[in-house]
Parts: C-alpha cells; sequence; structure tokens
C-alpha cells in the first residue's frame, strides 16, 4: 500500500504547487488516514519541502495493522511538554516549525478544520511562513474510490446484512428501540467490524420513517412499522443501510402503498447513478416520485451522499448540489416519508457509481427490500 499512499500525497502536493505553496499541513484526521495510512490521535501530516512526515505527540500504537502508519513514512513525536506528559504538545504547531526548518517559505493549511486558536499558534510559532489553505483538495481526492478502498466497503456492507439479518430472525415483539440497536451493534462487532458506522438507529410505530432517529425505551408492538438504519466501519471505510418492515401481522394497506412507493422513489434513484449524471438529477428523479404523491413537505433534505472514511463525505444528492458523479464514487440513495404520529418508510441502500459496460450501479448492501411481516 505505501505506493498508493505515496501516489496521494503526490497528487496533493500538484494542487498545492498549483496554488504557490511549498508545503502543506493536514491535519482532519479522516485526511490524514487517507494520505499516511493511519491517524494516531492528534497527529497530522506535514507534506513537507524534503520530506513528508506523520507528526504525532505519542507513538503511533502498532497493535493492529489498521492503525501502523505508512511504512515509508517517517515518524516525527512531538517533544512531552514538561515533565507531565505530552497533554500541552500540538503536532500541528510542531509540523509547522519543522516546515521552517526544511526551507518552506509557505504553509498551505486545512482551515476548515484548524481552529482559530491552533491557527494563531502556528503562526506564532513560523512568523515568516506565508499561510495559505488548501480547501477541501484532500476531499476531493477522496471522492472516488479505489478498488481497495471499494472492497473494504463490501466487507462492511456483508457485515451489516449479516447483522441485520440475524435480527430479522429473533423475536422483536416487546422488545425496546434502545435494546435492538445495542444488539445490532454488536452484532456488527462479532462479525468483524471495527465498530458501528454511526450510532444505529431502531425506529418503531409513529417513530418508523424519521431520519436520524436516535432509539428510545418504546417497546415494538404488533402491527408496528419498524424502521433500522446502520452501518459497519471495516478498515476505517463505513457503509450504510437501512430497511423498513411491518411487526406481527400482515401489512395495512396505507402501510403497503406508503411503501411501495418509498421503493419506487429509491429504485429511480437508484438507477440515476451512472457515471456523468448530475447529483441533483438523482436526487430529482427519487423526490419526484414522492412529490407527486403529495409527500412534498415529508420529505428529507437530501436524497444520498458519498460515504467512505467517514459517513457523510461528498458527493452530496441534494436539490441544490453541484457536480456531477464519477465512476468508482460510493453513495447511499435513501429516500423516505415520515408522517407524524403514524410513522414511515426508509429504504437506505449504498452503491458504487459503475458504467453500464460494467453492469451499471454496483449494489453493496443487499438485504431483502421486499416488505416483510416479522
Amino acid at each position: 500500500m505505501s505506493e498508493v499512499y505515496a501516489g496521494r500525497r503526490t497528487r496533493l502536493r500538484e494542487c498545492c504547487n498549483a496554488g504557490g505553496s511549498a508545503a502543506a499541513l493536514v491535519s482532519r484526521p479522516a485526511n490524514v488516514r487517507y494520505l499516511a495510512g493511519a491517524a494516531p490521535e492528534g497527529a497530522v501530516l506535514l507534506l513537507g519541502r524534503t520530506e513528508d512526515l506523520l507528526v504525532c505527540v505519542g507513538p503511533p500504537d502498532d497493535r493492529s495493522p489498521q492503525s501502523r502508519p505508512d511504512e515509508a513514512l517517517r515518524v516525527h513525536i512531538v517533544p512531552a511538554l514538561g515533565s507531565g506528559g505530552g497533554s500541552g504538545s500540538d503536532a500541528a504547531v510542531a509540523a509547522a516549525g519543522l516546515a521552517v526548518t526544511q526551507g518552506a517559505d509557505s504553509l498551505a493549511l486545512e482551515e476548515h478544520h484548524l481552529t482559530v486558536t491552533r491557527h494563531h499558534a502556528i503562526r506564532d510559532t513560523a512568523p515568516r511562513l506565508r499561510l495559505t489553505g488548501i480547501g477541501c483538495a484532500v476531499e476531493q481526492l477522496r471522492v472516488v474510490k479505489d478498488e481497495e478502498e471499494i472492497s473494504c466497503l463490501r466487507i462492511g456492507a456483508e457485515i451489516a446484512d449479516q447483522a441485520l439479518g440475524e435480527l430479522l430472525e429473533s423475536i422483536l415483539v416487546g422488545r425496546t428501540e434502545r435494546h435492538l440497536a445495542l444488539e445490532l451493534e454488536r452484532r456488527l462487532v462479532d462479525h468483524g467490524a471495527d465498530g458501528p458506522a454511526f450510532p444505529t438507529s431502531v425506529a418503531t410505530g409513529p417513530h418508523a420513517g424519521r431520519p436520524g432517529h436516535r432509539p428510545t425505551d418504546r417497546r415494538v408492538e404488533e402491527g408496528d412499522f419498524l424502521s433500522v438504519c446502520l452501518g459497519a466501519t471495516y478498515r476505517g471505510y463505513r457503509c450504510e443501510i437501512g430497511r423498513t418492515f411491518v411487526i406481527g401481522t400482515a401489512p395495512a394497506d396505507w402501510q403497503i402503498e406508503l411503501y411501495d412507493l418509498v421503493f419506487s422513489a429509491q429504485r429511480a434513484g437508484r438507477e440515476s447513478l451512472v457515471p456523468g449524471a448530475a447529483c441533483r438529477d438523482v436526487d430529482r428523479a427519487a423526490r419526484q416520485v414522492l412529490d407527486s404523491a403529495g409527500y412534498a413537505e415529508a420529505l428529507p433534505e437530501l436524497t444520498g451522499h458519498g460515504v467512505g472514511l467517514e459517513i457523510d463525505e461528498d458527493p452530496q444528492l441534494t436539490p441544490a448540489a453541484m457536480g456531477k458523479l464519477d465512476a468508482c464514487v460510493p453513495v447511499t440513495v435513501e429516500p423516505g416519508v415520515h408522517l407524524p404520529g403514524r410513522g414511515g418508510v426508509r429504504i437506505d441502500d449504498t452503491l458504487v457509481v459503475r458504467p453500464e459496460a460494467d453492469g451499471g450501479p454496483e449494489l453493496l448492501t443487499i438485504t431483502t427490500k421486499e416488505l416483510l411481516a416479522l
């Protein structure tokens, strides 16, 4: 993987050089991990004039392969301040001093991540450095995934499918949303996940279909809609799946009608995932299905988003989104409708944009989307 990380750093260096900066300081943890292979707590990456350095406030934990940085990257440990340890050390400030030592006259920062206090500390440490910004250059590099990254997402999706499938085989009536969410997260780890990709959402009855619902002590009852949204993290990469079911009895007519509508919207969004498609057009394809049925006021702000080292990355599939999709970009498609006091439906998949010649969008989360009565 060393050549992969080196290639990523080279592309970022080209962006910085084009902007007139001889060196760059990457501080956002997901971006550090993308470029260095690991992001120990508090670490930053210096793309230096003469050498790239992973600057850490303590020795990296090398007990697992996922926490070990690129072996071709030298690690610089920031000296502890005083006898009380290194709690006062700041790797970003130290990296700025190292940039000066390497002869840099300018340093590009991730200004959207650094606090004002840290920015001032960097300026005080290296007053002769011309400080510039690199914007979201690393985030833009991260949008298109290589096949190794997609493989990690695929394995994470398999783990999430397994955890959800096992839950559906258990007795659900009488159990609380909170209990079911905790069980799902335990099953994710049991099947090999680093952990959940985000807090698991289990929503029943009038809570069902509500985006980002936090589980409560409400118990599952017969006739409820049950909406579940979970994700697994595998080797740092995060995927997402959401499904809605009916508990205990045959679905009511209104539940079937609402489910079929959301399913149709989700299918329209999935089928729009082709290289070159405008992000807003994917959102529009799903949104129009629900809007035309009179649910415009009940729709979430977005239809989907990118996933990767973070669960919410670019691109954003929203009505105002700019830009177009590229091949090898993983995204979610997750339309839903929530009816206050009644409940609702969410259907959420993680897919990878692929050209038609390669079979079209690759579905990573494969748990059935049939409306099951559990």
